[in-house]
């Protein structure tokens, strides 16, 4: 009982850790309570959603036509620098450039058009066969183009889908570079929205595309079918 009064056996101090605790200061503590706090405001937040679109429309209808027997094959088609992007690109007033949040092509503006191109030069049934860059057959002809403006034009009469490309065709067989050129031509068409949106720009660039690519297929063909057939259309002078 002595033991217990002996002031050398003093129990220890409530604050000194005992063996195989884990201590944790309480600066420590107050960190860790503040980067939970901003750990639940800052990732409980849902994922911003980013909507993309593509071009959707018929391929357009070409009929009474003959086929003719020569392949073509269409090239990657390049981008102008200020629409080389998947931002859905608006012009609010001359001079300005910007895009829309949270809203985005699915693919650069060159794939889609080249893509629907193809696909509606292949439904035209108009050609022997229609390969892609990608392909390393042989082929007669040769479809080369850029897209000079893809883009929402935000103007006093309204907003425009303004699709601007630049196609030229080549016949891969003649030895001469001049010779090799048969048609080079700009196509440009601005095409009403429905609505100022991004849904309603890819509704106006649709329908823009779908009349670009009418004319791009006529042209095409019968400027083909002219270097095919050797038959020439000469301008009338007005003389008999």
């Amino acid at each position: 009982m002595k033991a217990m009064t002996d002031p050398r056996c003093k129990p220890l101090p409530s604050e000194r850790p005992r063996p195989g605790r884990l201590t944790i200061r309480p600066w420590r503590r107050s960190l860790l309570a503040a980067l939970l706090v901003a750990c639940l405001g800052g990732c409980g937040k849902p994922p911003v959603l980013v909507n993309q679109y593509i071009l959707e429309y018929p391929a357009p209808m070409v009929g009474g036509k003959a086929r003719i027997p020569a392949d073509l094959k269409v090239e990657q088609f390049s981008v102008a620098q200020a629409f080389n992007t998947n931002a859905m690109v608006y012009q609010p007033q001359p001079f300005q450039s910007q895009s829309y949040n949270y809203s985005r092509w699915r693919v650069n503006p060159g794939y889609l058009v080249t893509d629907y191109l193809i696909r509606d030069l292949r439904e035209s049934g108009l050609f022997k066969a229609v390969f892609g860059s990608d392909s390393s057959g042989k082929h007669r002809f040769k479809l080369e183009g850029g897209v000079a403006e893809f883009q929402e034009l935000d103007a006093a009469d309204g907003w425009k889908a303004a699709l601007a490309l630049t196609v030229t065709l080549l016949e891969i067989n003649q030895e001469e570079l001049p010779q090799r050129v048969v048609f080079q031509k700009n196509y440009r068409v601005l095409e009403p929205l429905p609505e100022k949106t991004p849904q309603g720009l890819a509704q106006g660039m649709s329908r823009a595309m779908e009349q670009v690519s009418a004319r791009i297929i006529n042209d095409t063909y019968e400027a083909a079918r002219t270097r095919t057939t050797g038959k020439y259309t000469y301008p009338s002078c007005g003389h008999p």
